[in-house]
């Protein structure tokens, strides 16, 4: 079996940029505290995935706090060592091939939210204009499932749940795990931080009526 070729450069350079300016964005606006949180873009060739190395600040990201896996978690080219949740990313980028960029954030909005519905298993999101920020969604008078899953440590565990619900054929643009944050992910930077920005509001209407009605 030939090996995989060694990746572009110029590509990572570019991914790298644009994950540490939306991280810089993020970490102002205190969705990534204590060195939470990682990001990662899909390089062109398809093979590789420029990812935040673990632990560090999200705020700071430079090309050094930026690394290379392939998809299969391996780190390519470096002794980095890559986020935990690694695995999170690369199953997306397998399962849609057109994804470009995953985000997870660990917002307070998203980490209450994902509390308060963990037990329902999701939150069921239906006639908000904004869920037409998500695409596929074209109006209002449609639904958004996003599932909570519970959280656990051992990463195959999670991702089983993850495949498990795709393979039952129901749609997913993004999740919750229970006590932790959101993922969400888009066929470009662009469109992964639009899905982000827009969930986010979302889960915090949700969770100002939950308020307001008890």
């Amino acid at each position: 079996m030939n090996a995989l070729p060694a990746y572009d450069p110029e590509q990572f350079s570019a991914c790298a940029a644009a994950i540490a300016d939306a991280a810089r964005e993020f970490a102002a606006m205190g969705w990534t505290p204590a060195t939470s949180s990682n990001f990662s873009m899909r390089m062109d060739d398809g093979d590789y995935v420029a990812i935040t190395v673990s632990g560090r600040d999200k705020g700071r990201l430079g090309s050094d706090d930026i690394m290379v896996v392939d998809l299969h978690d391996h780190p390519v080219a470096t002794e980095r060592r890559p986020s935990a949740e690694t695995a999170l990313h690369t199953q997306i980028y397998r399962r849609f091939p057109d994804t470009r960029a995953v985000l997870h954030t660990h917002s307070r909005t998203q980490s209450v939210a994902s509390r308060l519905f963990g037990r329902e298993g999701r939150v069921r999101l239906q006639g908000w204009e904004l869920q037409k920020a998500i695409s596929g969604h074209t109006t209002h008078e449609s639904t958004l499932d996003i599932p909570v899953f519970p959280n656990t440590q051992h990463m195959p565990e999670l991702t089983a749940r993850i495949d498990a619900w795709l393979d039952t054929g129901r749609p997913l643009h993004a999740y919750l795990i229970d006590g932790h944050g959101l993922y969400t992910w888009g066929r470009s930077m662009d469109e992964a931080r639009r899905h982000l920005e827009a969930l986010e509001f979302l889960l915090g209407c949700e969770l100002d009526l939950r308020r307001l009605s008890s």
